[in-house]
């Protein structure tokens, strides 16, 4: 007996978006734990996933990543614009660490927070509020970098008046030869960015999601309320927002480069995001699961071993 035996009828019978196939998702999940690097005929040739032990190590791996990439550009005369997400958040401590012992300036980066909370208006959270991404990106990245930071007028946010330029200010970016980095999480939903899957109902055709640059008071599905009160309200529901702003695939799908982490394991065993992470890897591009273009994007998915699995009952 399973989900798919035992849905019907039941209170979570139309929970899941329309085009999910929950069969397809489970095979997904089905390999042995070893197997999860092997390559997929839709990967970029050059997207690779990589494994680490804990979390320390992928917090340093990202981190180094993101400061690899920022003095690559600097070296190359080149502008960098960065999607930043607010989850996941450890790397951005040590992009700080490297990027001040190699004494790197960031004049040159561009920076645009891929969502925000809001209201059904689009209204977001005050700066200086504890919950808010701004306050996330200033306090652990903008402000421990110091002098060698992001000009503020580079620093761009997931607000109601800021979020529909984002599409028009990156596209003058690459026009100068800018190259275009998404740092990002994978949720349990599947989103990247709060882009959900649900969304995909909306749009007559693939190519139509695809060009998608932003969405203001989107509609979280209930599990991304859920997911976000364990991992950033310390399980208070009560003070996440339903809706948020958020970057659609018309940006993050213009990548020239990504970087991802997965690092949902709750100790004792626990985890939330082995589901995701095979999902992604192995279901092929399909807009019902956002997350599953990113490996055909160029870069690299940093992920949390014991993700890996096996994913089966071990009761906790």
């Amino acid at each position: 007996m399973n989900f798919m035996e035992t849905v019907r009828g039941s209170l979570l019978e139309g929970f899941y978006p329309a085009g999910w196939d929950m069969d397809r998702i489970d095979r997904c999940c089905s390999h042995p734990p070893d197997s999860i690097g092997e390559r997929q005929s839709f990967w970029h040739e050059q997207f690779l996933p990589a494994a680490c032990d804990d979390v320390a190590e992928l917090d340093v791996r990202m981190g180094h990543e993101i400061a690899m990439q920022i003095r690559a550009c600097k070296s190359e005369g080149r502008k960098a614009a960065f999607i930043f997400p607010v989850g996941p958040m450890g790397m951005y401590k040590w992009a700080v660490y490297f990027l001040k012992e190699w004494q790197v300036d960031c004049s040159h980066v561009y920076g645009f927070n891929m969502d925000e909370w809001s209201d059904e208006a689009g209204r977001t959270l005050p700066s200086d509020n504890p919950g808010s991404f701004q306050f996330a990106m200033e306090q652990s990245f903008y402000g421990p970098l110091g002098a060698y930071t992001i000009p503020e007028e580079q620093r761009h946010f997931a607000t109601a008046e800021t979020l529909p330029t984002y599409a028009e200010k990156i596209a003058a970016l690459k026009a100068e030869g800018a190259k275009l980095i998404t740092i990002f999480g994978i949720g349990r939903m599947m989103h990247i960015a709060f882009w959900e899957p649900h969304f995909a109902a909306e749009y007559n055709s693939e190519a139509d999601w695809r060009t998608a640059t932003h969405r203001l008071g989107a509609q979280l599905h209930p599990l991304t309320i859920e997911q976000n009160a364990i991992t950033s309200f310390k399980s208070r529901t009560t003070l996440v927002s339903c809706r948020a702003n958020t970057i659609g695939p018309g940006l993050f799908l213009q990548s020239d480069y990504i970087i991802g982490g997965c690092d949902g394991a709750l100790g004792r065993g626990m985890q939330w995001q082995g589901l995701s992470l095979w999902t992604t890897l192995r279901y092929g591009p399909d807009r019902w699961l956002p997350s599953t273009y990113m490996p055909t994007l160029p870069g690299r998915l940093f992920y949390l071993r014991e993700l890996a699995g096996p994913l089966g009952p071990e009761l906790n």
